[in-house]
C-alpha cells in the first residue's frame, strides 16, 4: 500500500521542494555522472548505464516534488534492469546505484510490510551483485567484495539514511503545517478583535442615540431648548462614531479611558442614574484601552439589561471595577460582549470577573502589577 502524499499548501510545498533542491540534487547529479564516467569503458556502456542514472534522478526530482507514487514503478523497473546487465553484460560494480536510489526513495511510499519489502531490495541487490560469479569465476573474493559486500552494505546505509530523513522531513511538514495554523488564527483573531470594536463602537451609539431620541421626544412639547441640545448632541455622537468606525478601519482608532469615563458619566445621568467614580491610583497606559472597552461595554449593558440607579466606577492602577444595582434577573445573564471582552483581557494577561449578589452587578478587569504598575495616588472621589 502506498502512503498518501502530506498535504501541504502550495507555498509550504514550494519551500520544501527549493530547499532538497538545493541541496540535495547536485551532488545526486555529480554522482550520476561519476559513476557512469567510471565504468564505462566503451560507448554502448554508457547506453547501459544511463537509465539507471536517469531513473534515480527522476525520481528523486519527483519526490520532490511530492508526486513520486506515479513514478516510483516505472523509475524501479527501470533501475532494475540496468543491475544485472552492469552485473553481467558490462562488468559494472556500480551500476547499483540506481536500484539503490530508487528503491529507498520508493520505500517511503510504503506504510504496509516495509520491513519486508527493505529485506527484498537488499536481497535482491546482493543476488543480482553475486551472479557476477557466472563471468567472473577466476576472483571470487574480489567478486563477493565489489559485486555484493559494497552494493549491499551501501543500499543499507542509503536506505536508513533516507528513513532518518522521512522523519526529518516529517518534522519540517509538521513544524510548516503549526506555522501556517497559527497564521490563519492570527487572522482570526484579529477579525474576532475587529468585529468587536465595530460592535463596541456602533451598538453603543445606537443604544445613545435611542436614549436621547426618546428623552427628546419626552421633553418636544416643554423645553424645545433641551430638546435642541440633545439633537446636536445625538448629531456630534453620530458624527465621532463615523470617525471612529474610519480610525478602526484603517487601524488607527485608539479608546481614551479619561474620555469613556466623562461619556459613561453623562450617559448614566441622561438615563437618571447616579454615578461615582472613585479614582484609587492612576491607570497604567498600556492597560488603559482595554480598560476602556471594559467600561464602554459595561456602560452599554446596565443601560441596555438593568434598572439601575446608582453605579460605581472605581479606578485602580491595576484594573477597573463597575458596580451597579437594579439587576432584576435572578442568574447571570447571557453578555456576548462581555465574554469576549473577557477572552481578551486574558489574551493580555489580564483577569475579567462577573458576579451578581443581592440586586448588584459587578464587573472587574484586574492586571498584575507588573502590567500596571503605576504608583498610587491619594484615593478622590468624583460623584454627582
Amino acid at each position: 500500500m502506498t502512503a498518501p502524499s502530506p498535504r501541504f499548501t502550495a507555498s509550504t510545498q514550494k519551500r520544501l521542494r527549493r530547499l532538497n533542491l538545493a541541496a540535495s540534487l547536485p551532488p545526486v547529479v555529480l554522482a550520476a555522472v561519476v559513476l557512469v564516467y567510471t565504468d564505462a569503458r566503451a560507448w554502448w556502456h554508457v547506453a547501459v548505464l544511463a537509465p539507471g542514472a536517469m531513473a534515480a534522478l527522476v525520481a528523486f526530482e519527483r519526490w520532490t516534488a511530492g508526486d513520486l507514487g506515479r513514478f516510483a514503478l516505472p523509475c524501479a523497473v527501470v533501475a532494475a534492469a540496468v543491475w544485472p546487465l552492469g552485473v553481467l553484460v558490462t562488468g559494472s560494480p556500480n551500476a547499483y546505484w540506481g536500484i539503490c536510489a530508487v528503491g529507498s526513495l520508493a520505500l517511503r511510499q510504503v506504510r504496509r510490510r516495509r520491513a519486508l519489502v527493505m529485506a527484498g531490495l537488499f536481497s535482491f541487490v546482493a543476488v543480482v551483485g553475486a551472479m557476477r560469479l557466472l563471468v567472473q569465476r577466476d576472483d571470487p573474493g574480489d567478486v563477493v567484495g565489489r559485486y555484493v559486500l559494497v552494493p549491499t552494505v551501501l543500499t543499507v546505509v542509503v536506505t536508513v539514511l533516507t528513513v532518518v530523513g522521512e522523519r526529518f522531513y516529517d518534522l519540517i511538514r509538521e513544524l510548516e503545517q503549526t506555522r501556517e495554523r497559527e497564521a490563519e488564527l492570527a487572522v482570526v483573531r484579529e477579525r474576532v478583535r475587529f468585529a468587536s470594536d465595530l460592535h463596541d463602537i456602533q451598538g453603543h451609539t445606537l443604544h445613545v442615540v435611542k436614549l436621547k431620541i426618546a428623552l427628546a421626544q419626552r421633553l418636544l412639547d416643554r423645553d424645545t431648548v433641551r430638546v435642541a441640545k440633545e439633537l446636536r448632541e445625538t448629531y456630534a455622537l453620530v458624527s465621532d462614531t463615523i470617525a471612529q468606525t474610519k480610525e478602526l478601519a484603517y487601524a488607527q482608532r485608539r479608546l481614551n479611558l479619561t474620555a469613556e469615563i466623562e461619556n459613561a458619566k453623562n450617559l448614566f445621568e441622561a438615563a437618571g442614574i447616579r454615578v461615582r467614580v472613585t479614582r484609587e491610583a492612576e491607570v497604567d497606559t498600556r492597560v488603559s484601552e482595554l480598560l476602556g472597552q471594559v467600561l464602554r461595554e459595561t456602560t452599554t449593558n446596565i443601560l441596555r439589561h438593568a434598572q439601575a440607579a446608582q453605579v460605581q466606577i472605581t479606578l485602580a492602577g491595576t484594573g477597573i471595577t463597575i458596580v451597579n444595582d437594579g439587576v432584576t434577573a435572578t442568574g447571570l445573564p447571557e453578555l456576548r460582549g462581555l465574554a469576549a471582552l473577557r477572552q481578551r483581557v486574558v489574551d493580555d494577561g489580564g483577569e475579567f470577573s462577573v458576579e451578581q449578589r443581592d440586586g448588584r452587578f459587578r464587573t472587574a478587569a484586574v492586571f498584575a502589577p507588573a502590567r500596571a504598575d503605576a504608583a498610587p495616588t491619594v484615593a478622590r472621589e468624583d460623584g454627582r
